[in-house]
């Protein structure tokens, strides 16, 4: 429900973006993540805006109020929805989920982050920490959704190389090490199948099709055998019918 609020002028300035200090190993696991939960979500019949990195704002007149995560979904909200910032209260729709790749600020994306989530009324947020093994308190995984009574809390924390999202109806699956690390999609029920990336779908269509083709040539050349050996049979017994005449 839009907020009544909303019909007042605001001449509030809402920034679009915000200069920050970002490692390369963050933005690269973002951007192999966010197409692949969009993807996904197509696949499963839920085409939703799948957003990176703007803020979203969700109390109006107050700039502060906002959170960005590195990784967001827009329930109902078509994908080619162009978004420079969104605003809560022109809309009502919050992020069905949302991901946050712990920061050099790992302390804010641990405790300050999920408590504006939870103020935003933010359907599910999963924390990642890539440097969880040199805190003292460091966490792989943290799930934060309602629990049974309706607040919004740490259900679920781990250092397992996955955690399942029942927002996204999959696992998120940490792997490669180091550099390499990326976040990925693993399939029900246990994880471990990966949903394939684009570069993946494609080279699998690809060596399907060629498999295809392969199984139908083989066919055909069998077929062509089969009547080779039955024209030659046939050849034989006149052949021989001949020489009994």
């Amino acid at each position: 429900m839009v907020n009544a609020a909303f019909s007042v002028e605001d001449r509030t300035v809402y920034p679009v973006e915000e200069k920050v200090g970002e490692e390369l190993l963050h933005r690269w696991i973002v951007e192999l993540l966010r197409p692949l939960i969009e993807r996904w979500l197509a696949a499963q019949g839920r085409p939703w805006l799948v957003g990176a990195d703007q803020f979203i704002y969700f109390e109006q007149f107050n700039a502060h109020r906002r959170v960005s995560p590195d990784v967001y979904v827009l329930p109902g909200v078509p994908p080619d929805t162009r978004v420079p910032s969104w605003k809560v209260w022109e809309t009502g729709v919050v992020p069905r989920f949302a991901l946050e790749v712990a920061s050099l600020d790992w302390q804010k994306d641990y405790y300050s982050t999920p408590e504006a989530h939870a103020e935003m009324g933010t359907g599910e947020l999963i924390v990642f920490d890539p440097h969880f093994a040199e805190r003292r308190e460091g966490r792989r995984w943290q799930r934060f959704a309602k629990a049974q009574h309706g607040r919004f809390e740490l259900l679920e924390h781990t250092d397992a190389d996955r955690i399942r999202s029942d927002a996204l109806g999959c696992f998120l699956r940490a792997v490669g090490v180091e550099q390499s690390l990326r976040l990925r999609l693993g399939l029900l029920p246990c994880g471990d199948e990966l949903f394939p990336t684009g570069e993946e779908a494609e080279r699998q269509a690809k060596e399907a099709e060629r498999q295809a083709k392969e199984a139908e040539r083989q066919a055909k050349e069998a077929e062509r055998q089969a009547k080779e050996a039955a024209l030659a049979r046939v050849a034989e017994l006149e052949a021989r019918l001949k020489e009994r005449a």
